[in-house]
């Protein structure tokens, strides 16, 4: 997690997004593209954040947020929302990014936290039965929460 005293905390989940609620699904919508602006050196803020680091070190950084947002937008179309596909830069990557298992179970924690407080309904409804799943970008593999995660005691 980035420091309490940047002003607007990025969440690019790793965590696959079914598990967001209305206004989780919506964050990551504009977050992603906040990022994919980042990547494309359309802005200036968030240039060194370090969430950005697993997409900077795919071959094709574009690609990778690319499908990072299809994955966003095929979960808002399923629950009937209409995001803006022509916001997503056209590249598309087909490399599954290695997410570690400890990662998942790291966001999985952080995001029961906020449900608990925000949606405690819609935790009940999505709760994984066994380890959470990843984003359709993502693949799982053994290992810790990522060395770019801010890890909270």
């Amino acid at each position: 997690m980035v420091r309490s005293n940047d002003v607007h905390p990025v969440r690019l989940w790793t965590l696959h997004p079914r598990y967001l609620d209305r206004q989780g699904l919506l964050a990551v919508w504009r977050e992603a593209l906040l990022a994919q602006a980042v990547l494309l050196g359309n802005t200036r803020g968030y240039r060194h954040h370090p969430q950005l680091t697993r997409f900077r070190d795919q071959p094709d950084p574009l690609a990778a947020i690319g499908s990072y947002l299809e994955g966003i937008l095929a979960e808002s179309r399923r629950r009937g929302y209409h995001f803006d596909s022509s916001k997503i830069n056209p590249r598309r990557s087909g490399v599954k990014i290695p997410a570690a298992a400890g990662q998942l179970r790291y966001e999985w924690q952080h995001l029961e936290q906020k449900l608990l407080q925000r949606a405690p309904q819609w935790l009940q409804e999505i709760t994984p039965d066994d380890d959470p799943q990843p984003h359709p970008l993502f693949r799982p593999v053994p290992g810790e929460a990522s060395a770019w995660e801010r890890v909270r005691p």
